[in-house]
């Protein structure tokens, strides 16, 4: 090596050391928290330093490389690669995607305040939420936005989320859009003031018999213990003494907003959940506060495959006390504590810094080989295969898998997600394959848009209330011709008259709970669909049973 590159070396590494303890005593001085298992804890600044080599060989590439490189996305990728090595559920997150992610979890975003479909590539407005920004500007469920801000968003092939893109914005400003309104000839115009717009997470509330509650949440938010609450206080209201509990496909969110709900269930001292880490800081205990309202009365609790992380906790916290009833088929099994890690860019690690466990001392998370990735998110295709879904006989547990309920002394299982007490299999009677290749194609969400589009005015004026609606509507014969007609033109058949026959049918109430959902909200989706929902119906049975 001639002088000049051995200098330039030198200089390299220099600058590089240096930049590291600037790096590091701005880390501590902003309040970077790094763990430590005990005082002997050191972190090394010299030239074995891992942190010291990653540097080096990053600045070596952006300044010495043969071609230009883009340095972030080098760093980036440096960061997903060695949370890869870690675990399924460390990962890194861009800028762009913090903000996203955290919109529903916050439980609001300043938009515009519409429900809508997309429909012959034109966005098309379903419902305006009351109150909102829409609603006060005057938009009509019925409405086509075709342009934002006089740039055109139908017919354009745009994807549904570059339409709310153009839709949301920084709050107080004002969007310009143009609208196709049936009936009215040419286009009107509206501004309309962007503003925050509420996010719910519990989808559905109602009575769904004599006595007996319903309530589903869909994801655990920042609001979803408050909506939760008043989701009680209205069924109590309404004589409710037992609940139903819906956390299937709930795929998580805020462990706080958990606690708060399963708290409400159980007595004071009785363990919620526990964490395990690393390091002593990372472990904590969740106990109730005896202040719950929901003590007494019977508890189902609904969860499926997609039911995990924050579910989970609930699920295994009313199990394990003996406070309710667990109904479906085995959780996700996603039981990794996660601390979100910004970065400087507005970009995050989230990592994994301890382990839930149950209060009979399960643990949640199922098994994870490190760094396989591939076969982790395959985990549940793998159930399919080998009958888990279908057959409770097909899930075997170790020994060591065995734990007690702590009242009961029930046995129960660990080894990854929540076994439930009573088993319902997926419902292979109604998703038949001719129903899932229609829905595939959007044939009948498309056949319930144009139809609905074209007798809202009718619909509305003709059920007042949803009981009478759910007692008297019926889905007209030709809109089930028109989706058959439709999957025929696209070689869609069924195999036989019986699959035919179980298809329409299930097809009928979906089609029922979608005009109902678009007369008035989810909750009345949820209403029609149930009736004939497998797991809902068990749950029932437990509890009429029960009250005997």
């Amino acid at each position: 090596m001639n002088n000049s590159l051995k200098d330039r070396a030198f200089n390299m590494t220099h600058f590089i050391y240096f930049d590291l303890k600037l790096l590091l005593f701005l880390l501590f001085a902003m309040g970077w928290m790094m763990p430590t298992a005990n005082a002997q804890t050191t972190i090394r600044l010299g030239r074995e330093s891992p942190i010291y080599k990653l540097q080096f060989a990053e600045m070596a590439i952006n300044n010495l490389y043969v071609d230009s490189v883009n340095e972030e996305s080098l760093v980036e990728d440096a960061i997903r690669g060695m949370l890869e090595k870690l675990d399924p559920h460390s990962s890194y997150i861009s800028a762009k995607e913090v903000k996203a992610m955290n919109e529903p979890l916050q439980g609001s975003f300043d938009g515009i305040g519409i429900q809508f479909n997309v429909f012959t590539d034109t966005l098309m407005v379903v419902q305006t939420i009351s109150g909102g920004p829409s609603a006060r500007a005057g938009i009509l469920a019925g409405d086509r936005i075709v342009n934002v801000d006089d740039t055109v968003i139908a017919g354009v092939k745009l994807s549904r989320e570059e339409m709310v893109r153009k839709l949301r914005g920084t709050h107080g400003s004002i969007v310009r859009v143009g609208i196709i309104r049936p009936g009215i000839k040419g286009m009107l115009s509206f501004s309309i003031k962007r503003d925050k717009i509420p996010l719910y997470s519990v989808d559905a509330v109602y009575m769904i018999r004599p006595g007996i509650g319903y309530i589903r949440i869909g994801n655990f938010a920042a609001t979803t213990y408050n909506e939760f609450m008043n989701a009680l206080s209205r069924l109590r209201s309404k004589g409710m003494q037992h609940l139903i509990l819906d956390l299937q496909e709930n795929g998580g969110g805020y462990m706080e907003a958990a606690v708060k709900v399963a708290n409400e269930f159980l007595d004071k001292g009785d363990m919620i959940v526990y964490t395990k880490g690393r390091n002593y800081v990372q472990n904590a205990e969740y106990r109730a506060d005896g202040n719950g309202c929901m003590r007494k009365g019977q508890i189902v609790v609904l969860i499926d495959e997609f039911s995990a992380s924050a579910s989970e906790i609930v699920a295994g916290a009313l199990q394990d006390q003996d406070r309710g009833t667990i109904v479906g088929r085995r959780s996700f099994g996603k039981g990794l504590v996660q601390r979100p890690v910004d970065l400087p860019d507005g970009s995050m690690i989230r990592l994994t810094i301890a382990h839930y466990y149950t209060p009979a001392g399960r643990c949640i998370q199922k098994p994870y080989r490190k760094g396989g990735l591939r076969d982790y998110a395959s985990e549940l295709d793998n159930r399919l295969k080998r009958g888990e879904l279908m057959h409770a006989d097909s899930i075997h547990f170790a020994d060591s898998l065995r734990y007690k309920t702590l009242r009961l002394g029930r046995t129960v299982y660990g080894g990854g997600g929540i076994m439930p007490d009573d088993f319902v299999s997926l419902d292979t009677l109604h998703f038949t394959s001719f129903h899932r290749k229609l829905m595939a194609k959007s044939i009948i969400i498309n056949a319930h848009l144009r139809y609905f589009d074209q007798h809202r005015k009718r619909l509305k004026a003709l059920y007042k209330s949803f009981d009478d609606f759910n007692s008297r509507y019926e889905v007209p014969a030709e809109e089930l011709d028109s989706i058959l007609a439709e999957g025929e033109r696209l070689d869609i058949k069924p195999a036989d008259a019986e699959e035919r026959r179980r298809t329409l049918d299930y097809i009928r109430m979906q089609l029922k709970g979608l005009v109902a959902r678009d007369l008035w909200n989810v909750s009345e989706y949820f209403q029609v669909v149930n009736e004939k929902s497998d797991i809902v119906n068990r749950a029932l049975h437990i509890l009429q049973q029960s009250a005997r």
